[in-house]
Parts: C-alpha cells; structure tokens; sequence
C-alpha cells in the first residue's frame, strides 16, 4: 500500500509538469477505457499479418527482410534460451536478446502458422519468467525485458496453454509492473532523457498485453507513461529534433518512444498528442542528415558509427508522407548484408513499413540542416547522390549533457569516400565501471572526463593552456547558410572555454562544393595562451612545409592548409591513452599545430581541406552569409 501511495504521489508532481511543459499531451484520466478486448493488440492486430504477408510480395527487399527473419528464427529453434548471466551490475544484453528472439519468433509463427515458432517462442518466455528477477537495480534491463515477454504473451495468446498464460502474465505482474512501482526503482519517471523513453514503454507494454486482467493497474501505468514521457520528448527534441544524445542513443530512444506510441495507437486508439509533441516528428530529418556519403554517421558523444535498417525511420516516413526521409535506407534495404538481424526490434520494420512504396522514395533536395536544443549540431554536403560527395557535420552544445563529451566545436568530414576528420565515439561503459571509473559523473573535476575519449584532447577542437572544457559551458548553431558557393555554420564557444579566453568563435564552410574551410576567431584575457588546434584522423599525415600537412589514405590525398598572421607549429600526437581503464585506438593520429596567442589580443586561424595545394581567400565570421538560427 506505501508503494501505491508513493506512486501516486509522484504522478501527482508529474502531472502538473506535464501540464506546464506538453501543451500537446492529452489527459489520459481513462486511460484504457478503449482498449481493444482481443488479442493482439499491441503493434499489429490480429488478423493484420495476412495483409502484411500481401505487402511482402510487392518488392523483392521486403520478401528479402522477411525470409531472412524466418531463417534466423529456424537457427534459433536449436539454441537454449537465453540465461540470467549479468555483465558488470547489468543484465541488459540478456534482456536485449531475449526481445530479438522473442519478436522473432512470435513475428514468425504469426506470418507462417508454424508450430515450430511457437513452441520456441513460449520455452523462452517461460525460461526468462523463471528467472528470480529482470534486475530491477538497472531498470532498463526490466523494461527491455518486459517489452520482450508482452509482445510475446500478446502475439501469441490464444495460442499458448493456460499454464503458461498464467505463468507468463505473473511474471510480467511481478517481475515488470510491480517493480516500476517501487521508488528504489523507477527513478526513470522523472528522467529527461533515454531511460524515461525506454522504460515507460516497456513496462506500458506490459500494462497494455495484460490490461483485461489487471485494469486498474494497466490505467495507472498508461496514465502515468502520458504524463511522464514529456519530459524527454520536450527535452530531446524541440525545437527542431536534433535528439540531444547522439545517433545511437536516437536509435534507442526514439526507437522506444516510437514503439510506445505505436501500441497505444494500435491497442488504445489514441497515443494523447504524444507524438505532436515540439519537434518529435522533425527528429526523422536530424537522423537522416547526420550520415555522410560514406555511410557512418557523425558519431558524437557515446555513439556508434555505422548506420543500419531502422524501422523507426518508416514510422517517421509514413507519418510525415515524406518517403525522401528514407533514402539511405533504400539503400540499405537493396545491399546484402544480414547485420540487420542483430536489431532486436525488426520486425517492426515489417510493420511500420512495409505498405511504403520503394520506388516512390527520392534523394533529398535540402543540403544544410540544423537543429538546436540542448546538443546543436550542422550537417551540410554538396550531394545526396554522390558517394564522393563532401559532408561535414559540425557538433556544439554541452559536455553537461546525457552521454556527451567534451567535443564542443568537433566537426567530421567525409571527401572522396573516405572520412577524413573523425570521432572515436564512445567507449564500452563496463570496461571502464570494472575498473571503477565514476563514469557517471558530469562535474568539472569527475573523473569522467579523464577518460581518453570523453575529453577535449581527443577531438577535434580547440585546447587552451591544456585545459579542459567548461563541463557546464553551451554553445548554439549562432547562424548558417545554405547558399549554394558557401554552405556555412557558425557557433560562438566562449561558454565552453570560461576564464581560458575572453571569446571564441568557430565557423565551418563548403566553399565552390569544393574546399572545406574552419575558421576560429580568438580573443585573449590579460594573460597569453597556448591554443592547440587539434584534428582526429586516421589519415596518414606528412608535414611538408609550415603550414601544409598533406592526408592519404587507401589511395586517396586530402590537403589541409593552415592560414595566419601568427606563428604556428605544425606537429602529430599519438592517441595512444594514458590509463589502463582506456580503450586502444589503433591505426589513428592527432595533426595540428600550437601557437602562442599574446594577452588582450585577438588572432584568427584559418584551416583549409583541399584537393589541391589551393585555398580561396576568406572573409572574417561576421561577413560570412548566413541567417539567424
């Protein structure tokens, strides 16, 4: 009873935040007074796989997603089911393959009527209802989990035994529902950011698969997803959808959100004005831009690098009428790889698009996008059609944000069909937990931030006097330009380097689709700094005079000339860590220069990549066209 009151009073305090900061969210006082009766009911509706199944036949790389769906569930049959093995204080990746398998199989025997599936899909549900708990401690593990054994329990329901309905149901009771009720645990209620999203979906599922049995609750658990996951829907997506943590956390995050509302739309009828929440439909765009023509994303902060199938972009596609937003997936879709089986949610690639007409989708016509929020970020090319085709995306915001770095004014570049200026990206957390790392910790002086990869050292940005970034510190995409001759964007960074300069400005351009041009404007306090200009790549870099570095790799050469009135030192440093919780980075280099730059003074620098050993003459950031963001 303490428990129940204890969360309804924390849905009282979220209410009223929700009434405040998500105008488009709608009361959900009845939550799941229009809940469909039968089973399925979550993501597609009984009866639905046969018109899927008709979809399929349409195009060969729908039938192709599909048989290989089916292939995989037929490997699966011999395998045992997944087992309560945690890694670190998580039990995640178990959670996590459970979801894959089960989505599968139950995808599988819906589309076919194969016993086979079935009979896997219920030994594994009833081997992870066994388990003593999902490992509440790290709640996403239970919301992954809960999601996994409710799509289960709901896509197979009338056929599985009424033992194992029973078995199952409790176990989604007590090992989901229950524990998201516990305030040692569910933590994520008032989360602005992934966790919120991912674990108000999974245990909704759960409330929505077993909702006939257990009204009262499921009402309680829906009302509270609606007022609670504002909070990270407003956080991470207005005002332009630019998600604030990175492109993999978009895949899990939004994926998640998306999910959720999905089956409230399916089961209920209804996702409350979720999905018009600022920015949210917008966010698809930010996703689409942040990969370059060689197909890896621009991996700020914790992020992976390389792109794959993602069914939420055919969510997003069929909800704005914008096929161009899946042009890179096409792509993907027509390519042979079969990495996309290792996505636990693809299946519903199957469901969210399969009615998508493949030939209706074009490249994009836009070549600059920018979004604000919390983490803004430019990303500008001169073709979406061109593999060679030069991309940058060029990162602000704040190391203070959810699995940020100290990466304030970085950019990435691909020319050539190579990347030329690059981004580590993230480090696995357990390597780093096991050695007792406070990875957790934002402050200026965590040591967080004496993690290689996470500070400012290892990007390529600006250092001074060999300090660190102003952990608390934000930058904005201050103006930009999509002018044909001069794709450009400009952000002031002084916040980020407090105390160190009196001001910093970075712009970064495409000029005559052909040259890319850093700019950064310095002007000094009453004391003289060492600025160091820093650049990752995995480039082979040979000096060849003061200011010419020339770049080659797999055959092909990028020039980066540095302009200035002042006296630089071109050099390399290695990317070999300091510390034995630090990950290797092989086969990369840092290539720069430092300078002196006097007290009260003020110096510009010009870094150009060039083809050739040319540079076109610049003007200063306050001359350069752009419009106010």
């Amino acid at each position: 009873m303490k428990k129940i009151f204890a969360c309804l009073f924390l849905l009282a305090a979220v209410s009223g935040f929700a009434q405040q900061s998500a105008p488009h969210a709608q009361q959900a006082t009845n939550a799941i007074q229009s809940i469909r009766k039968a089973h399925p009911r979550l993501l597609l509706l009984k009866g639905e796989e046969q018109i899927l199944v008709n979809q399929i036949k349409k195009h060969a790389e729908w039938g192709n997603v599909h048989a290989q769906i089916l292939g995989e569930c037929d490997k699966l049959l011999g395998l045992p089911p997944v087992e309560r093995i945690k890694i670190g204080r998580r039990l995640l990746d178990k959670s996590r393959e459970c979801l894959r398998r089960v989505f599968m199989l139950s995808y599988a025997y819906r589309t076919t009527k194969e016993d086979k599936y079935l009979k896997r899909a219920e030994k594994e549900l009833l081997a992870v209802a066994a388990f003593e708990d999902w490992n509440p401690t790290h709640f996403l593990d239970v919301a992954e989990m809960t999601m996994a054994v409710a799509i289960g329990y709901d896509w197979l329901f009338d056929q599985l035994s009424a033992e194992s309905r029973k078995i199952i149901k409790d176990a989604i009771l007590k090992k989901g529902i229950e524990p998201s009720l516990d305030s040692k645990y569910n933590y994520f209620v008032t989360a602005e950011h992934n966790w919120n999203q991912v674990c108000n979906a999974g245990i909704s599922f759960g409330a929505l698969a077993i909702a006939e049995d257990e009204p009262a609750l499921a009402n309680q658990i829906i009302k509270r997803a609606v007022e609670s996951v504002p909070r990270a829907m407003i956080k991470s997506y207005k005002p332009d959808g630019a998600y604030p943590e990175g492109f993999s956390y978009w895949g899990y995050g939004t994926s998640f959100n998306v999910l959720l509302i999905s089956a409230m739309q399916k089961a209920l009828g209804t996702d409350f004005g979720l999905s018009q929440s600022p920015g949210f439909l917008k966010t698809a765009g930010f996703l689409e831009n942040l990969i370059g023509p060689t197909g890896m994303a621009h991996n700020w902060g914790d992020s992976g690098l390389r792109e794959g199938l993602n069914p939420t972009l055919f969510w997003f596609a069929e909800k704005n009428k914008k096929p161009s937003l899946l042009w890179s997936q096409k792509k993907l879709l027509a390519g042979t790889s079969d990495e996309f089986l290792r996505n636990r949610i693809i299946p519903a690639l199957l469901v969210w698009g399969v009615k998508t007409d493949l030939d209706a989708i074009k490249p994009p016509t836009k070549k600059v996008w920018v979004g604000q929020g919390p983490s803004p970020v430019a990303m500008m090319r001169t073709s979406w059609t061109d593999q060679n085709a030069i991309f940058v995306g060029f990162k602000a915001g704040s190391p203070a944000v959810n699995h940020a770095h100290m990466d304030v004014g970085s950019f990435v570049l691909d020319a050539q069909g190579e990347r030329w200026a690059m981004d580590f990206g993230m480090q696995d957390y357990n390597s780093l937990e096991a050695k007792g790392v406070d990875l957790w910790n934002a402050a200026q002086n965590s040591q967080r931030w004496q993690v290689f990869r996470l500070n400012n050292f290892a990007h390529s940005t600006l250092i001074f006097n060999s300090q660190l970034q102003n952990a608390k510190g934000y930058a904005q995409i201050d103006t930009w330009s999509d002018q044909g001759d001069q794709l450009a964007a400009i952000s002031d960074l002084s916040q980020v380097y407090e105390n160190q300069v009196k001001s910093v400005k970075r712009g970064i351009s495409i000029i005559q689709e052909k040259f890319v041009l850093v700019r950064d404007e310095i002007a000094t306090l009453e004391k003289p700094v060492t600025m160091r200009w820093n650049l990752l790549t995995a480039a082979n870099a040979r000096i060849i005079d003061e200011k010419t570095v020339e770049l080659s790799q797999n055959g092909k050469k990028m020039f980066l000339i540095f302009d200035t009135n002042a006296k630089i030192n071109i050099q390399t440093w290695s990317t070999e860590p300091p510390h034995d919780y630090d990950t290797p980075n092989p086969n990369t280099q840092f290539i720069g220069f430092e300078t002196t730059i006097p007290a009260n003074s003020e110096a510009s620098f010009n870094a150009y990549f060039s083809t050739s050993t040319d540079a076109p003459a610049t003007k200063p950031l306050a001359d350069w066209p752009g419009k106010l963001k």
